[in-house]
């Protein structure tokens, strides 16, 4: 029986810049590691949760860090609220990583289920506004070629 992935990519996410669309994936992937994690439940299973939030922590990082240079790039006007967007994330994740690697009150399905519902919310609703952002200075002819990271 295949498994059920905890959340999966659908095309409707994609922001139409493709390495931030695989850059996104990779965070569906990391959250369905982390969630497979979960559900494992002995001491080994919490080293690899440990393993796979310090990974998603370092890719989150990355991933906002080429986002913002993009947005810098355009000259995004919602710049400075998508970056306080991603230091609030970055916040709170660091907060609940630091709580389960000292053995405080940390939940990780609860945590999961925060990094997916925030993930999906922030690409559906804040990433797709830059992206029209970019769709219509495409269409003006304001922005020639292809988006990369900077």
């Amino acid at each position: 029986m295949e498994e059920k992935l905890f959340v999966e990519w659908d095309n409707r996410y994609s922001v139409g810049i493709p390495a931030i669309d695989e850059q996104h994936k990779e965070l569906f992937n990391l959250t369905n590691n982390l969630y497979s994690a979960c559900l494992q439940g002995d001491k080994e299973s919490g080293e690899y949760f440990k393993e796979v939030i310090r990974a998603t922590v370092n890719y989150v990082r990355f991933h906002f860090t080429a986002e913002e240079k993009i947005m810098m790039r355009i000259q995004y006007p919602e710049l400075e609220d998508h970056k306080r967007d991603h230091e609030s994330f970055v916040k709170k994740v660091l907060d609940d990583v630091k709580a389960f690697e000292e053995g405080h009150n940390f939940v990780p399905n609860t945590f999961v289920r925060f990094l997916r519902d925030w993930v999906l919310t922030h690409i559906a609703v804040t990433d797709k506004k830059y992206a029209e952002y970019i769709l219509n200075l495409k269409k003006r002819g304001l922005l020639r070629g292809t988006l990369t990271q900077v």
